[in-house]
């Protein structure tokens, strides 16, 4: 069959609404994305798939597009915007894409970082031959689970700098520490660091590889514990994080992404503050709600949790959630907002689901004076 006539057929079933037709679709695409020969490759094709795939995978199946995923994932043609869809979606779907996909490069990587969830962060680390802008940035966040990834991959593009920087953090992420001792890129003086910290097994691997003076690495290790038990104590120093207003522009593409795509939900709510993203659940609530962000933010650092009540009732909230919510947010925001749980709780009661426009009302006219 020619370009033009596979064309032809993927614009008449383009035309029809119907689930089955969209279905069809979405699989005609699949099979062409597998054939061995560069029809996918011709101009009419193209222009075609650049038109309808962002569509079509929105509205598709979680097993289809896990399907065009792993098709995809080995190609070099899809259009970019649809591989970053991909790469977005549920981790099962996005694995694949993110472990080979050429199409992705350091700059949608690292968005990815920002952007994704911490299973799509590990998978990032994992990606073999990552160069030094993810590695910065997989640094800069400090994620242990995705430090400790980072460390297991021997084809990234670690700079010495970056190599001592995984070894110090190492002392506080105890599953970097294998990886470490037997990294291609670690060096004499850096593995006598590691030498400080680790257990026995590692300490003789890092002796025989090194063929370093077992006298030398031990009086480090001396000299570590003599630090450790000198030095005053203090809290542990806050997480390395990318500036803030670069997180919070990439966090506002994530949401504005989600919000046109029509999967921002209210259970997004919850998802951002289990992976501790306080400020990306601000950035939703207000989206959902038409907020402004500076009011939400007022609302969970108010002495009382009834504004945030009023505005999850707003964007139809399930009663039930607010506790885990209230909690959540209490959590990450220093036991704020303050207040009883079960007077805000009655907010729900008295706006029930029929009532979102005026918990918005309530909740705008309360924001003014928080």
């Amino acid at each position: 069959m020619s370009a033009v006539q596979t064309a032809n057929e993927l614009k008449e079933l383009a035309r029809s609404r119907s689930p089955a037709d969209r279905e069809r679709l979405m699989l005609a695409i699949v099979e062409l994305c597998g054939q061995p020969n560069d029809a996918v490759r011709s101009p009419a094709i193209q222009d075609l798939l650049g038109s309808i795939f962002t569509d079509l995978v929105n509205e598709a199946e979680a097993d289809i597009r896990r399907i065009l995923a792993e098709k995809l994932s080995i190609a070099d043609w899809p259009p970019p915007a649809l591989v970053n869809l991909l790469a977005l979606d549920e981790i099962e779907i996005a694995r694949s894409v993110i472990a080979r996909s050429p199409v992705l490069r350091d700059a949608d990587l690292v968005r990815l970082l920002v952007e994704g969830a911490v299973d799509h962060q590990i998978e990032v680390a994992k990606r073999p031959l990552i160069g030094q802008p993810v590695v910065d940035t997989i640094l800069k966040q400090a994620q242990p689970a995705v430090m400790i990834a980072l460390a297991g991959n021997d084809t990234a593009d670690i700079s010495p700098e970056a190599m001592r920087q995984m070894v110090e953090a190492s002392r506080q992420v105890a599953g970097m520490r294998s990886p470490l001792a037997r990294h291609p890129r670690l060096t004499g003086d850096m593995a006598e660091r590691l030498y400080a910290w680790v257990g026995q097994s590692l300490r003789s691997a890092i002796v025989t590889r090194f063929r370093v003076d077992v006298e030398a690495l031990d009086r480090a290790l001396a000299e570590a514990v003599s630090e450790a038990r000198d030095a005053p104590f203090h809290d542990p120093a806050p997480r390395n994080v990318i500036a803030d207003a670069e997180q919070e522009e990439m966090e506002r593409r994530l949401i504005s992404k989600l919000h046109a795509a029509g999967q921002l939900r209210p259970s997004y709510l919850l998802r951002a503050l289990r992976e501790q993203r306080l400020s990306l659940f601000a950035s939703a609530l207000a989206t959902l709600g038409g907020f402004s962000v500076g009011q939400v933010n007022r609302a969970i650092a108010a002495d009382r949790p009834d504004a945030l009540a009023l505005a999850c009732a707003s964007v139809g909230l399930d009663r039930s959630a607010f506790s885990t919510l209230l909690a959540l947010v209490r959590e990450l925001n220093h036991d704020l907002p303050g207040g009883d749980a079960n007077q805000a709780r009655r907010v729900f009661d008295t706006f029930g689901s029929e009532q979102t426009g005026k918990a918005r009302a309530a909740f705008l006219q309360a924001t003014m004076a928080v």
